[in-house]
């Protein structure tokens, strides 16, 4: 009877290590997409502050252009 309670305790002990991890994988995961979205909308981001950067200066060099 004593053994068949240990079993059952690393049983029942086991049970919720599985469940931590299955809890803590997904969690994991769930932040790795995160992150990769947000370093997706960082680099977007970047790309249009360059681009209007670039276009600021153009407008610029056109109106200095325009006013000789």
């Amino acid at each position: 009877m004593k053994t068949v309670l240990i079993l059952w305790s690393l049983a029942v002990l086991a049970g919720c290590g599985i469940e931590t991890a299955g809890t803590a994988a997904t969690a994991a995961a769930a932040k790795k997409q995160e992150v990769e979205q947000a370093q997706a909308t960082m680099a977007r981001v970047q790309r249009d502050l360059e681009a209007a950067n670039q276009q600021m200066a153009q407008r610029a060099a056109q109106a200095e252009e325009a006013g000789k």
